[in-house]
């Protein structure tokens, strides 16, 4: 175990100084793009403008022929497009294939001081998290990287579920994590074929009644663990997210498990497609009706002490910090957006 009073120096000499607390930033949706696509890519400045994070995936999804392109129009695509204050990341390769290490070198090398967010497919432990740390560090001293790049782990193998909290704790690299439950569902053998949402044999059902019908409720699969990954990143201050909705015909379904994951506390959901872009900001962004109630709470009691009555409930320092939270998040939320900043009143 590394000493407590050195877990904030630089595995390299010449690396960028840890952050102690992470940089603040509004992360509704992560907007995955396949930069193999020099259409898309052209459109990366656009999209800026629209989404908190701009995306490069170079892993699932992108096929084996055009792995090398999509590193390089990765790197075009950062080198041609000013971002602004939306975040740029990338999702490399897994650690054990063929190109982790030249997206690795490539990217680094070439828009370090570019790039936010590495994030790392297939985690399983904290062993991951730390050659990850550690390779970084040795690139970044090496080509001059001024702000170190955070870590996002994707959880994709039940020994990553199995990890989550040593995962959470293993850098303050570490940025946060996405569920990934396609990869997921293969590893654990479930029977599904979807990418993500519930699925309609994972259900109860309701007490019989003699001559009635039975009904049937339909079940969220992943629950648990989002829940269980949600807690690992709280305990640890780092961010929780839902990964990928894969049925695009069905808004109303993607909007239900982002909902889901937004109420239990994920800051932001994977957008594989524009038209869940609009889906995942309307869902990440807390609710006019909660803000102006959570800031009732705030002004009625200042300190977050002693226990009031507002609209006929009771109001003490738990309910408190949960306004607070809702306060916080429509405040960065209005930050970037006028049109939320208006229905907000802030």
């Amino acid at each position: 175990m590394r000493s407590v009073r050195k877990v904030f120096e630089p595995l390299a000499i010449g690396a960028p100084r840890p952050f102690r607390e992470l940089p603040s930033k509004l992360e509704r949706m992560i907007h995955f793009v396949p930069p193999h696509i020099e259409k898309v890519r052209a459109k990366a400045g656009e999209l800026a403008g629209q989404v908190d994070v701009v995306l490069g995936n170079l892993e699932d999804a992108i096929p084996i022929e055009s792995k090398i392109a999509a590193r390089d129009g990765f790197i075009a695509m950062a080198k041609a497009t000013d971002f602004g204050s939306t975040g740029l990341w990338a999702r490399v390769n897994a650690l054990n294939s063929p190109w982790f290490l030249d997206d690795m070198t490539r990217i680094v090398g070439e828009v370090g001081d570019k790039l936010d967010v590495v994030m790392i497919p297939k985690v399983e432990g904290d062993w991951d998290i730390h050659f990850v740390d550690q390779y970084l560090a040795l690139l970044e001293a090496r080509h001059g990287v001024k702000k170190p790049i955070l870590v996002h782990a994707i959880l994709e193998t039940p020994q990553g579920v199995n990890n989550v909290e040593a995962i959470a704790a293993a850098s303050p690299r570490m940025h946060g994590m996405s569920l990934g439950p396609a990869d997921l569902a293969a590893s654990r053998a479930m029977k599904t074929t979807r990418v993500g949402g519930g699925h309609p044999d994972y259900k109860v059902l309701a007490d019989a009644v003699a001559g009635a019908p039975r009904a049937s409720f339909q079940q969220d699969p992943w629950h648990y663990t989002i829940a269980r990954m949600v807690d690992a990143c709280a305990a640890h201050g780092i961010k929780a997210f839902y990964g990928p909705f894969g049925d695009f015909s069905d808004p109303d379904a993607c909007e239900a498990q982002f909902r889901n994951a937004f109420l239990l506390g994920c800051a932001g959901a994977w957008t594989l497609h524009p038209n869940q872009i609009a889906i995942a900001k309307r869902v990440f962004s807390p609710d006019a009706g909660e803000v102006a109630f959570a800031r009732k709470i705030l002004d009625a009691m200042p300190d977050g002490s002693g226990a009031v009555m507002i609209d006929g409930k009771m109001q003490d320092d738990a309910t408190w910090k949960q306004a607070r939270v809702i306060v916080e998040l429509a405040r960065q939320v209005a930050a970037k957006d006028p049109e939320y900043a208006a229905l907000y009143q802030l």
